[in-house]
């Protein structure tokens, strides 16, 4: 018995780009259909949603019908808050407002199993396969096929960027465009030329130390991401897609009548 197998970090580890969609919906239906029209990842968020466990676990069901991703944004709290998702067999974990690089290697030994960390054990669940895969396999499995992104959106930990990144034990440092534009109190200004820097140095600073790059993007920005060093690049959101698709609809309704 093993555990189903990351798609996003063999792509990855393959030198190839991932293509992510963050879901703000709760139906696992939202979650299949974006899993069967081919993305490589879904984003689940239980930061800025009311997602609650349960829900997840239909979210996690769904991706994993479909051989599909599926990285969970928790809220930062306890040790539970960040393994509970991991243990419904979520592939991976996104930290959000990493600050330092204490911090992150806080969050990397409440999450990895040794000899990287000291993540609680219990082999019981989704992930484990309810106890049929081996018990040291299941730590090792887990450590090799579950991934760890560290977000930073926060200006303050650009001072301790490098340290972050040469924290070992997580896979992805994701920058975060929208609450970093906002630390910097120039919410919604993507282009301005501190966002922009902030981009280059967090990509280049994956890369030296052996860690993949992500971030929010489009596809019609998602080439020029590619070209600063990111592989891991969420392209679209439901609620977007959805909000412009009604407005556009209601918008021809009326140009008929």
């Amino acid at each position: 018995m093993k555990m189903r197998s990351s798609n996003v970090l063999r792509k990855l580890r393959a030198g190839e780009t991932v293509n992510c969609v963050k879901l703000n919906f709760s139906d696992p239906r939202a979650y299949e259909i974006a899993a069967l029209s081919g993305f490589d990842c879904l984003w689940a968020c239980q930061e800025h949603t009311a997602v609650d466990y349960r829900q997840l676990q239909e979210q996690i069901l769904a991706a994993k019908a479909h051989d599909c991703d599926l990285v969970c944004r928790g809220p930062r709290g306890s040790y539970s808050d960040y393994v509970r998702p991991l243990e419904l067999d979520a592939t991976g974990i996104m930290v959000p407002h990493v600050m330092n690089a204490a911090d992150a290697a806080q969050i990397i030994r409440m999450t990895r199993f040794q000899p990287v960390g000291r993540r609680p054990v219990d082999g019981g669940n989704a992930d484990g396969a309810y106890c049929m895969i081996p018990f040291v396999e299941y730590l090792e499995q887990a450590n090799r096929e579950r991934f760890i992104i560290l977000q930073i959106e926060d200006y303050e930990a650009m001072d301790e960027l490098d340290e972050i990144a040469a924290v070992k034990g997580y896979d992805i440092l994701f920058f975060g465009p929208g609450d970093f534009s906002h630390s910097l109190g120039i919410p919604g200004q993507f282009n301005d030329p501190k966002i922009r820097d902030a981009r280059l140095k967090i990509a280049e600073a994956a890369r030296k130390h052996g860690k993949f790059a992500g971030t929010v993007g489009s596809i019609e920005n998602h080439l020029e991401l590619i070209a600063m060093g990111y592989q891991f690049i969420n392209t679209v959101a439901d609620v977007v897609t959805w909000g412009n698709w009604c407005r556009k609809t209601v918008a021809a309704w009326h140009n008929k009548s």
